[in-house]
Protein backbone atom coordinates (compact mmCIF):
# COMPACT_ATOMS: atom_id res chain seq x y z
CA UNK A 1 0.00 0.00 0.00
CA UNK A 2 3.02 2.21 0.65
CA UNK A 3 4.30 1.47 -2.79
CA UNK A 4 1.66 2.16 -4.35
CA UNK A 5 0.94 5.68 -2.44
CA UNK A 6 4.52 6.59 -3.39
CA UNK A 7 4.09 5.69 -7.30
CA UNK A 8 0.52 8.11 -7.20
CA UNK A 9 2.83 10.90 -5.76
CA UNK A 10 5.23 10.38 -8.57
CA UNK A 11 3.20 10.31 -10.92
CA UNK A 12 1.03 13.25 -9.78
CA UNK A 13 4.60 15.35 -9.68
CA UNK A 14 5.04 14.10 -13.57
CA UNK A 15 2.04 15.40 -14.48
CA UNK A 16 2.30 18.48 -12.71
CA UNK A 17 5.73 19.20 -13.95
CA UNK A 18 4.57 18.35 -17.73
CA UNK A 19 1.28 21.28 -17.68
CA UNK A 20 4.58 23.81 -16.08
CA UNK A 21 6.87 23.56 -18.48
CA UNK A 22 3.40 23.15 -21.35
CA UNK A 23 2.38 26.86 -19.76
CA UNK A 24 5.46 27.94 -19.58
CA UNK A 25 6.49 27.09 -23.36
CA UNK A 26 2.72 27.91 -25.15
CA UNK A 27 1.16 30.71 -23.20
CA UNK A 28 3.57 32.34 -20.58
CA UNK A 29 4.48 36.11 -21.91
CA UNK A 30 8.74 36.85 -22.26
CA UNK A 31 9.09 39.74 -18.99
CA UNK A 32 11.17 41.61 -22.39
CA UNK A 33 11.81 41.39 -25.89
CA UNK A 34 15.63 42.44 -25.70
CA UNK A 35 18.09 40.09 -27.06
CA UNK A 36 20.84 39.98 -23.65
CA UNK A 37 23.51 38.70 -26.49
CA UNK A 38 22.09 41.38 -29.34
CA UNK A 39 25.49 43.52 -30.72
CA UNK A 40 24.41 46.78 -29.38
CA UNK A 41 25.76 48.65 -32.65
CA UNK A 42 24.04 51.72 -31.23
CA UNK A 43 25.93 51.68 -27.72
CA UNK A 44 29.29 51.19 -29.37
CA UNK A 45 28.38 54.36 -31.58
CA UNK A 46 27.97 56.41 -28.60
CA UNK A 47 32.02 56.98 -28.04
CA UNK A 48 33.10 58.86 -24.79
CA UNK A 49 33.41 62.47 -26.33
CA UNK A 50 36.29 62.80 -23.23
CA UNK A 51 38.99 61.14 -25.25
CA UNK A 52 38.50 63.21 -28.25
CA UNK A 53 41.43 65.60 -28.10
CA UNK A 54 40.84 66.65 -32.10
CA UNK A 55 38.77 69.40 -33.64
CA UNK A 56 37.23 70.29 -37.24
CA UNK A 57 38.58 73.17 -38.43
CA UNK A 58 37.97 73.16 -42.01
CA UNK A 59 35.78 71.98 -44.78
CA UNK A 60 36.48 71.54 -48.56
CA UNK A 61 34.01 70.52 -50.98
CA UNK A 62 35.59 68.83 -54.42
CA UNK A 63 33.48 69.05 -57.62
CA UNK A 64 33.69 65.29 -58.41
CA UNK A 65 30.39 63.52 -58.41
CA UNK A 66 31.94 60.73 -56.35
CA UNK A 67 35.45 61.05 -54.01
CA UNK A 68 37.26 58.12 -53.29
CA UNK A 69 41.07 58.87 -51.95
CA UNK A 70 42.96 61.47 -50.84
CA UNK A 71 46.80 62.42 -50.13
CA UNK A 72 48.89 65.15 -49.89
CA UNK A 73 52.17 66.34 -51.60
CA UNK A 74 54.62 69.21 -51.65
CA UNK A 75 53.56 72.55 -50.01
CA UNK A 76 50.54 70.84 -48.29
CA UNK A 77 48.47 70.02 -51.78
CA UNK A 78 45.75 67.70 -51.00
CA UNK A 79 45.02 65.67 -53.94
CA UNK A 80 41.52 64.02 -54.14
CA UNK A 81 41.17 61.38 -56.61
CA UNK A 82 37.53 59.67 -57.84
CA UNK A 83 34.65 59.76 -60.22
CA UNK A 84 36.98 59.95 -63.39
CA UNK A 85 38.89 62.51 -62.10
CA UNK A 86 41.70 64.35 -59.95
CA UNK A 87 41.95 67.52 -58.12
CA UNK A 88 44.56 69.23 -56.43
CA UNK A 89 43.88 72.30 -53.88
CA UNK A 90 46.63 74.18 -51.67
CA UNK A 91 46.53 73.76 -48.07
CA UNK A 92 44.00 76.81 -47.41
CA UNK A 93 41.84 74.64 -50.01
CA UNK A 94 41.90 76.51 -52.77
CA UNK A 95 41.43 74.78 -56.24
CA UNK A 96 44.77 74.77 -57.72
CA UNK A 97 44.20 72.07 -60.69
CA UNK A 98 42.37 69.35 -62.00
CA UNK A 99 41.95 66.52 -64.38
CA UNK A 100 40.06 63.94 -66.14
CA UNK A 101 40.48 60.45 -66.22
CA UNK A 102 39.37 57.55 -68.16
CA UNK A 103 38.07 55.14 -65.42
CA UNK A 104 37.36 55.88 -61.33
CA UNK A 105 40.90 56.04 -59.10
CA UNK A 106 40.52 54.32 -56.03
CA UNK A 107 43.57 54.82 -54.08
CA UNK A 108 46.74 57.71 -55.00
CA UNK A 109 49.95 58.96 -53.71
CA UNK A 110 52.15 61.52 -54.74
CA UNK A 111 55.68 61.25 -53.91
CA UNK A 112 57.88 64.06 -53.26
CA UNK A 113 58.68 64.98 -57.08
CA UNK A 114 55.10 65.41 -57.68
CA UNK A 115 54.42 62.01 -59.82
CA UNK A 116 50.72 60.99 -58.88
CA UNK A 117 50.07 57.43 -58.70
CA UNK A 118 46.56 56.04 -59.09
CA UNK A 119 44.91 52.92 -58.17
CA UNK A 120 42.45 51.75 -60.72
CA UNK A 121 40.53 48.51 -60.43
CA UNK A 122 43.33 46.32 -61.42
CA UNK A 123 46.26 49.07 -62.44
CA UNK A 124 48.67 51.69 -61.99
CA UNK A 125 48.28 55.02 -63.57
CA UNK A 126 50.74 57.62 -63.03
CA UNK A 127 50.36 61.59 -64.44
CA UNK A 128 52.38 64.37 -63.73
CA UNK A 129 51.06 67.65 -61.84
CA UNK A 130 49.26 68.75 -65.15
CA UNK A 131 47.84 66.23 -65.39
CA UNK A 132 49.45 64.03 -68.63
CA UNK A 133 49.55 60.43 -68.28
CA UNK A 134 53.45 59.11 -68.40
CA UNK A 135 52.86 55.42 -67.79
CA UNK A 136 49.85 52.93 -67.76
CA UNK A 137 50.89 49.70 -65.96
CA UNK A 138 49.93 46.53 -67.34
CA UNK A 139 46.85 44.61 -65.15
CA UNK A 140 47.46 43.16 -61.64
CA UNK A 141 45.09 40.20 -62.97
CA UNK A 142 41.86 39.09 -63.68
CA UNK A 143 40.98 39.33 -59.76
CA UNK A 144 42.68 42.05 -58.83
CA UNK A 145 40.95 45.27 -56.55
CA UNK A 146 43.69 47.92 -56.05
CA UNK A 147 42.92 49.34 -52.89
CA UNK A 148 46.30 51.07 -52.09
CA UNK A 149 49.81 52.21 -53.41
CA UNK A 150 52.58 53.29 -51.25
CA UNK A 151 55.99 54.24 -52.70
CA UNK A 152 59.81 54.80 -51.98
CA UNK A 153 62.23 56.31 -54.41
CA UNK A 154 63.32 52.32 -54.80
CA UNK A 155 60.10 50.65 -54.76
CA UNK A 156 56.18 51.08 -55.49
CA UNK A 157 53.89 48.70 -53.31
CA UNK A 158 50.94 47.90 -54.54
CA UNK A 159 47.38 46.66 -52.28
CA UNK A 160 45.39 43.74 -54.15
CA UNK A 161 42.44 42.88 -52.19
CA UNK A 162 41.20 40.65 -54.53
CA UNK A 163 44.10 38.60 -54.54
CA UNK A 164 44.92 39.21 -50.81
CA UNK A 165 48.74 39.94 -51.71
CA UNK A 166 51.14 43.23 -51.56
CA UNK A 167 53.03 43.65 -54.68
CA UNK A 168 56.33 45.00 -54.85
CA UNK A 169 57.68 46.78 -58.01
CA UNK A 170 60.82 48.65 -59.04
CA UNK A 171 59.60 52.41 -60.77
CA UNK A 172 59.73 50.51 -64.27
CA UNK A 173 56.98 48.38 -63.57
CA UNK A 174 59.48 45.36 -62.80
CA UNK A 175 57.50 42.57 -60.47
CA UNK A 176 60.08 41.97 -57.59
CA UNK A 177 58.04 40.29 -54.77
CA UNK A 178 54.48 39.36 -53.46
CA UNK A 179 54.50 40.69 -49.21
CA UNK A 180 52.37 38.48 -46.89
CA UNK A 181 51.43 35.17 -48.23
CA UNK A 182 51.23 32.54 -45.58
CA UNK A 183 53.89 31.11 -44.12
CA UNK A 184 54.03 29.59 -40.76
CA UNK A 185 57.97 28.91 -41.15
CA UNK A 186 57.92 32.59 -40.98
CA UNK A 187 55.24 32.89 -38.52
CA UNK A 188 53.22 35.47 -41.66
CA UNK A 189 49.37 34.72 -40.66
CA UNK A 190 48.86 35.86 -43.72
CA UNK A 191 46.30 38.42 -45.26
CA UNK A 192 42.23 38.03 -44.08
CA UNK A 193 40.60 40.34 -46.51
CA UNK A 194 37.03 39.82 -46.00
CA UNK A 195 35.97 42.93 -48.00
CA UNK A 196 37.71 45.10 -50.28
CA UNK A 197 39.21 47.13 -47.82
CA UNK A 198 42.86 46.97 -47.76
CA UNK A 199 45.52 49.70 -46.82
CA UNK A 200 49.30 50.04 -46.82
CA UNK A 201 51.81 53.10 -45.96
CA UNK A 202 55.48 53.67 -45.78
CA UNK A 203 56.48 53.90 -41.84
CA UNK A 204 59.36 56.61 -40.88
CA UNK A 205 62.34 54.05 -41.20
CA UNK A 206 60.97 53.07 -44.69
CA UNK A 207 59.23 50.35 -43.91
CA UNK A 208 56.17 48.80 -45.29
CA UNK A 209 53.31 48.61 -43.12
CA UNK A 210 50.19 46.84 -43.96
CA UNK A 211 46.58 46.95 -42.18
CA UNK A 212 45.72 43.04 -42.31
CA UNK A 213 41.85 43.71 -41.97
CA UNK A 214 40.14 40.41 -40.92
CA UNK A 215 42.62 39.76 -37.72
CA UNK A 216 42.10 43.75 -36.57
CA UNK A 217 45.88 43.68 -36.38
CA UNK A 218 48.92 46.09 -38.34
CA UNK A 219 51.47 44.32 -39.70
CA UNK A 220 55.41 45.73 -40.17
CA UNK A 221 57.24 44.22 -43.38
CA UNK A 222 60.86 44.60 -44.64
CA UNK A 223 61.05 45.44 -48.70
CA UNK A 224 61.32 41.87 -49.06
CA UNK A 225 58.56 40.61 -47.39
CA UNK A 226 60.16 39.41 -44.15
CA UNK A 227 57.88 40.26 -41.04
CA UNK A 228 58.90 42.23 -38.34
CA UNK A 229 56.53 42.80 -35.84
CA UNK A 230 52.68 43.41 -35.79
CA UNK A 231 50.54 45.13 -32.78
CA UNK A 232 46.61 44.82 -32.75
CA UNK A 233 43.43 42.75 -31.09
CA UNK A 234 40.11 42.09 -31.96
CA UNK A 235 37.49 43.72 -29.43
CA UNK A 236 34.98 45.92 -28.99
CA UNK A 237 36.39 48.55 -26.60
CA UNK A 238 37.72 51.88 -27.88
CA UNK A 239 41.15 50.49 -27.36
CA UNK A 240 41.02 48.00 -30.53
CA UNK A 241 39.22 47.04 -33.91
CA UNK A 242 36.01 45.07 -34.28
CA UNK A 243 33.47 44.09 -36.71
CA UNK A 244 34.56 42.19 -39.86
CA UNK A 245 37.51 43.72 -40.99
CA UNK A 246 38.62 47.03 -39.01
CA UNK A 247 40.73 49.43 -39.25
CA UNK A 248 39.91 50.14 -43.37
CA UNK A 249 42.21 53.11 -43.63
CA UNK A 250 45.54 54.55 -42.04
CA UNK A 251 48.07 57.16 -42.18
CA UNK A 252 51.36 58.13 -40.15
CA UNK A 253 52.15 61.56 -37.98
CA UNK A 254 55.00 62.68 -37.99
CA UNK A 255 56.18 61.38 -34.67
CA UNK A 256 55.12 57.89 -35.83
CA UNK A 257 51.67 57.48 -34.67
CA UNK A 258 48.99 55.75 -36.69
CA UNK A 259 45.65 58.03 -37.47
CA UNK A 260 42.83 55.04 -38.08
CA UNK A 261 39.53 55.04 -39.46
CA UNK A 262 36.93 52.67 -38.82
CA UNK A 263 33.80 51.29 -41.33
CA UNK A 264 30.80 50.00 -38.79
CA UNK A 265 31.14 52.13 -36.03
CA UNK A 266 32.49 55.59 -38.17
CA UNK A 267 35.31 56.83 -35.90
CA UNK A 268 39.28 57.99 -36.08
CA UNK A 269 41.70 56.98 -33.66
CA UNK A 270 45.47 57.78 -32.92
CA UNK A 271 47.75 54.71 -31.46
CA UNK A 272 51.21 55.69 -30.72
CA UNK A 273 54.24 54.20 -32.68
CA UNK A 274 53.77 50.98 -31.01
CA UNK A 275 50.10 50.08 -31.31
CA UNK A 276 49.23 52.36 -28.10
CA UNK A 277 45.64 53.71 -28.08
CA UNK A 278 46.30 58.08 -27.24
CA UNK A 279 42.50 59.10 -28.18
CA UNK A 280 39.61 60.25 -30.80
CA UNK A 281 39.74 61.97 -33.42
CA UNK A 282 36.53 62.34 -34.73
CA UNK A 283 33.58 60.05 -32.71
CA UNK A 284 30.84 58.08 -34.71
CA UNK A 285 28.37 60.73 -34.89
CA UNK A 286 30.84 63.08 -36.90
CA UNK A 287 29.74 61.08 -39.88
CA UNK A 288 26.62 59.73 -41.47
CA UNK A 289 25.70 56.20 -40.26
CA UNK A 290 27.01 53.64 -42.60
CA UNK A 291 29.79 55.72 -44.12
CA UNK A 292 32.95 53.86 -45.54
CA UNK A 293 35.76 54.72 -46.88
CA UNK A 294 37.03 57.73 -44.93
CA UNK A 295 40.51 57.82 -46.61
CA UNK A 296 42.93 59.60 -44.31
CA UNK A 297 46.09 61.93 -45.10
CA UNK A 298 48.13 64.33 -43.04
CA UNK A 299 49.94 67.07 -44.21
CA UNK A 300 53.39 68.63 -42.80
CA UNK A 301 51.54 70.25 -39.20
CA UNK A 302 49.94 67.18 -38.60
CA UNK A 303 46.42 68.57 -39.41
CA UNK A 304 44.91 65.40 -40.01
CA UNK A 305 42.94 65.08 -43.65
CA UNK A 306 39.34 62.72 -43.76
CA UNK A 307 37.76 62.13 -46.85
CA UNK A 308 34.12 61.73 -46.26
CA UNK A 309 32.69 59.99 -49.32
CA UNK A 310 28.86 60.21 -48.18
CA UNK A 311 28.89 63.95 -47.47
CA UNK A 312 31.64 64.64 -49.88
CA UNK A 313 33.65 66.56 -48.18
CA UNK A 314 37.77 66.60 -47.10
CA UNK A 315 37.20 67.22 -43.38
CA UNK A 316 40.48 69.06 -41.29
CA UNK A 317 40.88 68.42 -37.70
CA UNK A 318 43.60 69.44 -35.50
CA UNK A 319 44.71 69.13 -32.00
CA UNK A 320 42.31 71.08 -29.43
Amino acid sequence: MKQKRVLIFALVCLLAGILFMAWDMFFSQPETSVNPYAYEIKALRASDTLLTRYTEVQQIKPVLSEIHAIATGRADRIYVAGEKGVEIYDRDGKLEAEFPIDESARCIQVDRNGLIYLGMQDHLEIYNKEGRRLKQWKTCGEESIITSVAVTDEDIFIADAGSKIVYRYDHSGNLLNRIGEKDPRKKIPGFVIPSPWFDIGIGHDGSLWVVNPGRHSFEKYTSDGELISSWGKATMSMEGFCGCCNPSHFTILSDGSFVTSEKGIERIKVYSPTGVFKCVVATPDSFNEGTKGLDLAVDSTDRILVLDPQRKQVRVFVVK
